[in-house]
């Protein structure tokens, strides 16, 4: 998918249009599409491009242990390419086995503060949060239910943890369509038996709620 050049307003708000109806460059989790179109946008888009924003800082929260259990390979975007270069060449000058007889008493000092600042470095490394994507089937009463409202109520709802993608309706038979909508969220955050009693509390537009596909990321 081309947006020209993401560099440029026209090509953020190409893209922006792009992602109004949905999460991801390319199905329904991340990809190596959104990395690659990522690392083209030179920085956050504005506020007033709210679908490119919320796309934009969703990529930029994957750690590389994220994209690696997706199979994404490449840098993080929460790392430039200097910022991994720097990282790198700081655990190449860190000598685990100098011979102290060839240490002076400054080449000593220097060496424990760089063992020091590489202990801390990896004591910091970020903890691999773990989410999943789901697609729920949201089945009205009849086909005078109002969809537009089912969908409305359903975002509606707000959870840490939680965040909405794309949505369709998809026919069920006799006229009757069902809301299939796409979320991302955080295991350790949010209940999916619980998310699902949220949604089924709109009695006035809700009949039930499936889950159509469940996966972990």
């Amino acid at each position: 998918m081309a947006f020209g050049d993401l560099k440029t307003e026209k090509g953020i708000k190409e893209l922006n249009s792009f992602l109004e109806d949905k999460s991801y460059i390319s199905g329904y989790q991340l990809s190596q599409a959104d990395l690659d179109t990522f690392s083209q946008v030179s920085k956050a888009p504005g506020a007033n491009l709210p679908h490119a924003l919320r796309w934009y800082n969703h990529v930029k929260s994957y750690s590389a242990e994220e994209l690696k259990s997706l199979g994404i390979t490449g840098a993080s975007p929460l790392k430039s390419a200097t910022t991994t270069t720097a990282s790198a060449n700081d655990d190449d000058d860190v000598d685990l086995f100098a011979s102290d007889e060839e240490e002076d008493a400054e080449a000593a000092k220097v060496r424990e503060e760089r063992l020091k600042a590489y202990a801390e470095k990896k004591s910091k490394k970020p903890e691999l949060i773990a989410k999943s994507s789901i697609v729920l089937d949201v089945k009205p009463w009849d086909d005078e239910t109002d969809m537009k409202e089912l969908e409305k109520v359903t975002r509606s709802i707000e959870m840490d943890g939680l965040v909405w993608g794309a949505s369709k309706l998809m026919p069920v038979g006799y006229g009757i369509n069902k809301l299939q909508i796409m979320c991302v969220v955080e295991d350790a955050k949010v209940s999916v038996d619980e998310l699902v009693e949220e949604i089924e509390k709109f009695e006035d537009f809700v009949q039930s709620v499936d889950i159509a596909a469940f996966n972990k990321i």
